[in-house]
Parts: structure tokens; sequence; C-alpha cells
């Protein structure tokens, strides 16, 4: 029980830290490993909102994707999203933004 309420802690110290998004299942087990990974980062422009959409389609038609980690590196205040695809899909469409005048470093992942 302690565990459980330590982890679920954790947890929520992260997500309010960081701004990371992980859905699926984010590691290499039981059949499940990962195709893709990439660092995309970009620096700051004073006064401008730094904007990047990144899209990936697994080239099987009949494997899915199972997870994907966008992974916040600087800890800043830049905003992942998945907007199209994902988990269930053989396909995804993630955005990135930036804080206004500062630039981001994500690691992204994605696995099947």
């Amino acid at each position: 029980m302690f565990f459980k309420v330590f982890y679920v802690f954790g947890a929520l110290v992260c997500v309010a830290h960081a701004k990371s998004v992980m859905v699926g299942q984010v590691y290499n087990q039981g059949g499940i490993s990962k195709v893709y990974e990439k660092t995309v980062e970009a620096t700051g422009i004073p006064l401008f909102k730094r904007v990047e959409e990144l899209y990936y389609e697994y080239p099987s038609p009949t494997q899915k994707i199972k997870g994907i980690a966008i992974k916040d590196l600087d800890n800043g205040l830049a905003e992942p999203a998945i907007n199209r695809g994902g988990l269930g899909f053989g396909f995804v469409n993630i955005k990135l933004k930036s804080e206004r005048g500062s630039g981001y470093r994500f690691l992204i992942e994605i696995y099947a």
C-alpha cells in the first residue's frame, strides 16, 4: 500500500514539474519494442513561439502503435501534444509548441 501511494505521489510530482507525455506501454517487454527514437530541439526566438509537427507512420499496415513517450529533456514550459493517430493506429502526428521566447528539447520514442 505504501508503495502505491509513493508511486502516485512521484508521478504527480513529475507531471507538475515537466511537460512530458507518456501513453500506452513505453518499455521493451512482451513483444513490444521501440521502433522510433528521435531528439527534437529548437532554440528560442524573442517574442515568438516555436511550433513543429512531426509525423511517423509505421511501415507495416498490420502492426499498430502500442506506446508513445514524449520526454521533456529541458524541464521547460514547452507543450507536447498528440494531434492525430496514436495508440491503436499505424501513424501518429505530434505537435511541439514552445513558450514565447524560449526553445525546447524533447526525446520522442514510439513503441509497437
